[in-house]
């Protein structure tokens, strides 16, 4: 049996988390003040403390520093409703085992639960309170995973991979780890892979000397000399040229360069953190991109969600965006009727929070009086304008990839293979059948046109596969 300490001034939150320890047989202790919390702790010191951010009095940050003070290192769970960033990263960087945003899922906090009792406590470095990162906005569960991750690696050294589409905020992301690490007083080098040409990227990264190549008149430091002691992030990676990849692999491994004309080695220290729209595992594959120069730059991996997948944090972009764009005739803030509200959240959002930025910056621009109005939006950006074939033609080689992998699995045993054709369509056809049919809310009709099927052909194959039709 462990002791827990629930410190909320909400009763509902004491009483759920109360039921849901005693049910485990824990011993369950509550306070919906810091420091009654504090003042339990000494006379009888619990095994987890689950505080809420923001209490009457002491907040729970300051409070989890006291907690240290009088009993040691104890987990603590904090859980709050106002899940920004800089909450995330003050919570992890002061101790605490996990971030949990409210309304909370019982099963959630049940398995962060388990982990803090049964888990080797984990100590934090403590930092200094940071600013918000500009554009990092965001409260829904898929943004709160990002924050979190964050949090957890920018105390680290680790290398960091954002992934993610074109205009999700990677380079936002990437200034964020490092203004929450130690190398925060140190530079951020920041270098657009893609807007380098082939022939000069080699100079333009590990620099050269006066003379060594046609038009090197001066000599030049490179970025990955300009980052010493600083972070060095790279964006659109997975467009270096394969033999520059080999030098910047060799480079991240020694922690030095060699200037293009020069025989004398630099030593440089610093921190890497890699972006990209691609899938680099795809590129691997076609020998694209080395295997182990991934592996070097991948030691933390962050997925930056697209704006279509975190409908519910629109609304709090358009607002941060809009603080940006005041009248400068009137000096009235801008404001969105409802009805725009309702058509930002409509659209796909291809461009992601970079279009919703210029988005917004285009209505603020016509809106008159400072109410902005749908026709006040410019028209949405399609997939196509933005190349995204591209991203499609990975995820084909992926998906043919796989079907590879699968079709090997099955033959591992050609006495026990068969019936293989029938197995891959019933693997394949139900969740293109289920998406076609979410499509089209349901109506069988247009689903087989898109399909490319008769009518009836899908109504059999639904009840084949036992797919309902609502």
């Amino acid at each position: 049996m462990s002791k827990l300490l629930i410190v909320d001034d909400e009763e509902s939150i004491c009483w759920g988390l109360s039921q849901l320890g005693e049910s485990h047989g824990h011993q369950v202790m509550t306070a919906s003040t810091a420091e009654q919390a504090l003042s339990i702790a000494e006379e009888d010191r619990p095994d987890v403390v689950v505080m809420d951010v923001r209490l009457p009095g002491m907040d729970g940050l300051t409070a989890m520093q006291g907690l240290r003070d009088r009993v040691g290192s104890v987990p603590v769970i904090v859980i709050t409703a106002y899940g920004d960033l800089q909450t995330a990263v003050e919570a992890v960087r002061n101790g605490a085992f996990d971030y949990i945003v409210k309304p909370f899922d019982l099963n959630q906090m049940e398995q962060v639960l388990d982990k803090a009792i049964y888990e080797s406590r984990r100590e934090e470095p403590s930092v200094e309170e940071t600013r918000q990162v500009d554009g990092l906005v965001g409260s829904t569960p898929e943004m709160q995973d990002v924050f979190k991750s964050i949090a957890l690696v920018s105390g680290s050294e680790a290398s960091v991979l954002l992934s993610g589409e074109s205009g999700t905020g990677k380079e936002l992301a990437a200034h964020a780890i490092h203004r929450f690490s130690e190398r925060a007083s140190g530079p951020f080098i920041a270098v657009n892979i893609a807007s380098l040409s082939e022939s000069l990227a080699e100079s333009e990264l590990f620099g050269h000397l006066q003379g060594a190549f046609t038009g090197a008149e001066s000599t030049r430091v490179g970025f990955l000399e300009q980052a010493d002691q600083g972070t060095l992030f790279l964006d659109e990676v997975a467009d270096i040229p394969l033999p520059i990849q080999i030098k910047l692999l060799r480079a991240l491994e020694e922690g030095e360069v060699l200037p293009v004309g020069s025989t004398q080695r630099v030593k440089t220290n610093f921190r890497v953190i890699a972006a990209t729209h691609r899938n680099l595992e795809s590129l691997i594959k076609q020998d694209k991109f080395r295997h182990d120069l991934y592996f070097r730059l991948c030691t933390f991996q962050i997925d930056i969600p697209p704006l279509r997948k975190r409908v519910g944090d629109i609304c709090a972009l358009a607002d941060f965006f809009l603080e940006r764009f005041v009248d400068r005739q009137t000096g009235a803030q801008h404001r969105l009727t409802a009805e725009a509200v309702s058509e930002l959240e409509k659209r796909p959002w291809y461009g992601n929070v970079r279009e919703l930025r210029n988005s917004i910056e285009h209505a603020a621009l016509r809106a008159r009086g400072g109410t902005i109005l749908p026709e006040d939006l410019p028209a949405p950006v399609s997939k196509s304008f933005l190349g995204s074939e591209e991203s499609d033609a990975d995820s084909d080689i992926m998906i043919i990839e796989l079907l590879k992998q699968w079709a090997e699995q099955q033959l591992i045993d050609p006495g026990q293979a068969t019936n293989l054709y029938e197995k891959l369509m019933a693997l394949i056809e139900p969740p293109v059948m289920n998406v076609a049919l979410d499509q089209f809310h349901g109506q069988c009709a247009p689903a087989a046109r898109c399909l490319g099927l008769h009518r009836t052909t899908l109504s059999k194959k639904l009840k084949q596969y036992g797919i309902e039709n609502k």
